[in-house]
């Protein structure tokens, strides 16, 4: 992610005209109201993911973005923003709508229409530019819920706020075959968190509702996986689908339901023993679902060349 502006690297009497450019000539055309005698502190980093544009934003110094009707008719790019509160209470208005946004909260706006986005107080915020042409819902369906937060306490919102969360921070890491299965995800996670809000989840096609219900799935065995009766019948039922669409869901990953939970739970036990200790490995299995220390030890040396005990007191070594 490339840095646009830091004020600190900045004389004070530069701050606000560069932020200033940055704001409404690179992210714009937008309208920055701001007191001109408040000190400007703050940063914005931009990047991509794939199609998707990632930005982070932050500031200490209260003050308001705002895409008016006569900036539209300078510039049109054809995407959706979504707006990630990290930290602070931002405040976005669009058509009739305005909320304040918590901390963990998101929603969805339409650049091609005048909006407003404030800041009353210190704020970090991630911002995704979507093409609306790749989010498969109608333009006035996502038109009822812009400047709406969207929920995150269930279904697709409660995936899509650790994945937002974690691109922001590490999109620059990923190669590009990574970035663009990312941007996929993204666009997937978006699309349903709108869709379930306006209960149009069928209008998503197909590709995209077996990818957001497989990321469900995986979810909801990564919550599990210390329960060692954790199986496929239990995951089904879990997620409201038939045994037999659970296992056609992870024909593509190339491996059957049970095969990904065991190599879950391997790799936490893993990671675990990597870090060292006196812990015993039985328990540091057992926690993980495999209650059985002699299978865990059979399965380990299978998949890692080394028995658990081995595999700890090399990682002590490196």
């Amino acid at each position: 992610m490339g840095v646009l502006v830091r004020t600190s690297e900045l004389p004070a009497a530069r701050r606000h005209e560069v932020w200033r450019s940055v704001v409404c000539d690179t992210l714009g055309p937008l309208d920055l109201r701001i007191d001109p005698d408040a000190p400007l502190r703050g940063e914005i980093e931009v990047g991509r993911l794939g199609p998707v544009g990632v930005g982070m934003v932050r500031t200490s110094t209260p003050h308001s973005v705002h895409r008016t009707a006569g900036q539209i008719g300078q510039g049109n790019p054809e995407i959706y923003r979504v707006v990630l509160a990290l930290s602070g209470s931002p405040r976005l208005a669009q058509a009739d709508r305005a909320t304040q946004l918590s901390r963990g909260e998101f929603a969805i706006y339409d650049f091609t229409r005048p909006y407003e986005l404030a800041y009353d107080s210190a704020v970090r915020l991630a911002v995704f530019s979507l093409p609306r042409d790749l989010l498969a819902l109608p333009v006035d369906a996502v038109a009822k819920l812009a400047a709406a937060p969207i929920g995150t306490e269930s279904g697709a919102g409660a995936l899509a706020v650790p994945l937002l969360r974690r691109v922001a921070a590490d999109h620059a890491t990923y190669t590009p075959a990574s970035a663009a299965r990312l941007s996929a995800v993204v666009m997937d996670l978006v699309g349903a968190a709108v869709a379930e809000r306006l209960e149009l989840t069928r209008a998503l096609p197909e590709d995209s509702r077996q990818r957001t219900l497989l990321l469900r799935v995986h979810a909801f065995i990564e919550e599990h996986l210390g329960d060692a009766e954790l199986d496929p019948a239990t995951i089904a039922a879990a997620c409201h689908i038939s045994l037999r669409y659970l296992h056609r869901l992870f024909e593509p990953e190339q491996t059957t339901v049970a095969a990904w939970i065991r190599q879950r739970r391997l790799e936490r036990c893993r990671a675990e023993l990597t870090r060292g200790g006196t812990e015993p490995v039985s328990a540091i299995a057992a926690r993980h679902g495999l209650p059985d220390a002699a299978h865990f030890s059979r399965l380990f040396r299978r998949a890692y060349g080394m028995s658990p005990a081995e595999y700890r007191r090399a990682s002590e070594v490196r």
